[in-house]
């Protein structure tokens, strides 16, 4: 049955994939780019609520990498990280906690609800960079975890062919990432921790974040007791 994530995910979540202004409209043309693309049919159900643009009404640009900036915003918009428990004497500014992150800009909010929100970025964090596989999972599996969407349960960890090209203190989430299934490997076990993470990669994972989240906080019904 399909999600409904559209209250999931909020508007912002838009701008994070996309590469074009203007007005979303409820009809949708196909994108004609990502036939083939690995959770194509995950990314096509963002497009048509209207939570992701392309750079034209129909191309995506699916294996365009993603950048800090959009990584940041689409994860505190996509799992609605917000400030509203938080009672401040001063508001809080990027510039306040990071030095390459400038006030008043398109991402400024995002890194401010992330940092409040359990996202660990390094005070000379890049808006600018492009994300890797494994910081991209590491910043989402945080996320969730602001949420209070993880299991408290010991997981068997998952074989990962390429296991020792990850940074130490990423595997954790990377493993919780791949038992939750939010994250996948490669045909040949691989996950790849250093490559470039791309849009279509990127939205997919938002896409089985959202899913898992629905599913994890859904109220649970009473088996009914045999008789």
């Amino acid at each position: 049955m399909k999600k409904n994530i559209l209250a999931t995910l909020t508007a912002g979540a838009l701008l994070t994939l996309s590469l074009s202004a203007g007005p979303i409209h409820a009809a949708q043309a196909e994108f004609t780019d990502i036939q083939g693309i690995a959770g194509a049919d995950k990314i096509e159900s963002l497009h048509q609520d209207g939570l992701i643009k392309g750079v034209s009404d129909s191309l995506f640009k699916p294996e365009q990498a993603l950048n800090t900036a959009e990584g940041i915003q689409l994860i505190a918009d996509g799992l609605h990280l917000n400030l509203d428990t938080i009672r401040f004497i001063k508001q809080p500014l990027p510039s306040d906690y990071f030095s390459n992150v400038k006030d008043g800009v398109w991402y400024s909010d995002a890194f401010i609800r992330a940092q409040f929100n359990g996202i660990k970025m390094s005070n000379d964090i890049d808006p600018s960079k492009a994300l890797t596989r494994e910081q991209y999972t590491l910043f989402l599996m945080q996320g969730i975890e602001a949420k209070g969407g993880l299991p408290m349960i010991n997981i068997k960890p998952v074989d990962i062919t390429d296991d020792k090209e990850l940074t130490p203190e990423f595997q954790g989430a990377v493993q919780r990432s791949l038992v939750l299934k939010i994250n996948t490997l490669d045909a040949e076990g691989n996950f790849n921790p250093k490559e470039t993470i791309t849009r279509a990669e990127a939205a997919v994972m938002m896409y089985n974040a959202i899913e898992y989240l629905e599913d994890f906080n859904a109220p649970k019904i009473p088996e009914t007791p045999e008789k």
